[in-house]
């Protein structure tokens, strides 16, 4: 009786172990395959989609470029690819930019895309300040271009803690007799810009031109404006004249050298264009009445420069204001021929008759 007992009841912890033993095997099997499915689905690429602008920020970290491709659906598991990027040694070589992706490409066409930089243009907006354009002409165009907020840019451009860290601005005197305290300070150019760029910055982009060209100019001209006792802001407003009144390039450096001429002998300029700059809508033809009016503007009533500059001149003007050309000429009027060039003449009787003779050849 015992022993048949002892005989019956051998093998049984033997099977018990067994069957733990392919139950954990099983379990582990199981759980394995799991992993390998979870890691399998979870790398696969996403279903097909339309492409997307996908931005990697300057300065992002592989793994925050991951989780934004989880978030745009990218790809399916940021967990996942963060390891694999690790596996692979890749995500260092990550360029910052706006790329173009497409739910449904593979790990691999998406890492080589981001470490090849091919990024996409971005989006900007594009306008042209002609030369010779005021302030108020400036932000008429920008605002009719659906670019700005008319008043906010005009606001923004009296306010010097609007103006950046642009250097020429640094010269603009506090003179509460400046119509526009920028005036002269926006450089005419063609400007691409960010696209959602605020007043602050096109204006602040348009002030740091003028630093720019600046700098085109020859090495000694800041020497050439202490030897002619002037400063930036006075080189600036002769500048503005200068490009209001003359169209014809060759005689920028003439009319800028009666200019000085007259300023050195005491004589008002008589400048048509700073009458004109008070009007802000400028007349055809300016009246006797015009001429009259009382403003520090006002040449004719007024000995020596302006307050400031009365429009945004270019460098060509500039240059012309910085080097005049040395002549004995005091006087010069347009020429009615349409060649929009001038007659000058070094005193008043031979101003006259140049009026005379202008008037003649008027078509």
């Amino acid at each position: 009786m015992n022993q048949s007992a002892r005989s019956s009841s051998g093998p049984r912890p033997a099977r018990i172990a067994m069957w733990v033993i392919i139950s954990l095997l099983s379990i582990m099997l199981i759980g394995a395959g799991s992993v390998f499915l979870y890691i399998w689905t979870g790398l696969k690429p996403t279903s097909a989609g339309d492409v997307k602008e996908i931005e990697v920020k300057k300065g992002s970290s592989a793994f925050a470029v991951a989780d934004v491709l989880e978030e745009q659906g990218i790809i399916k598991n940021s967990f996942l690819f963060k390891y694999y990027l690790k596996l692979k040694k890749e995500g260092s070589r990550f360029q910052a930019g706006i790329y173009e992706l497409k739910p449904g490409m593979k790990n691999d066409e998406i890492i080589a895309k981001l470490n090849s930089g091919e990024t996409v243009a971005e989006k900007t907006i594009k306008f042209t300040i002609p030369e010779g354009f005021t302030l108020l002409q400036i932000a008429d165009k920008l605002s009719q271009d659906k670019l700005i907020d008319k008043t906010v840019f005009m606001d923004l451009a009296e306010k010097q803690t609007a103006w950046g860290d642009a250097e020429a601005v640094r010269s603009i005197p506090a003179d509460t007799k400046l119509h526009h305290r920028l005036e002269g300070y926006l450089f005419p150019e063609t400007y691409e810009l960010k696209i959602g760029s605020t007043e602050a910055d096109i204006l602040q982009r348009m002030i740091s031109e003028l630093d720019n060209k600046l700098s085109q100019l020859p090495e000694d001209w800041e020497d050439v404006l202490a030897e002619r006792k002037l400063t930036l802001h006075q080189l600036l407003t002769i500048a503005s004249l200068v490009e209001r009144e003359v169209v014809v390039k060759e005689e920028r450096a003439v009319v800028s050298g009666i200019i000085s001429n007259r300023l050195a002998k005491g004589m008002p300029l008589q400048i048509d264009a700073t009458v004109q700059y008070l009007l802000d809508k400028p007349k055809e033809r300016l009246m006797e009445k015009d001429l009259q009016v009382e403003s520090p503007y006002n040449t004719y009533k007024v000995n020596g420069l302006p307050p400031g500059p009365i429009a945004n001149p270019s460098l060509a003007s500039i240059q012309a204001a910085l080097y005049p050309e040395k002549t004995d000429y005091y006087y010069y009027v347009t020429k009615k021929d349409g060649s929009q060039t001038h007659l000058f003449a070094v005193t008043y009787k031979e101003h006259l008759r140049n009026i005379e003779k202008s008037n003649k050849t008027a078509k």
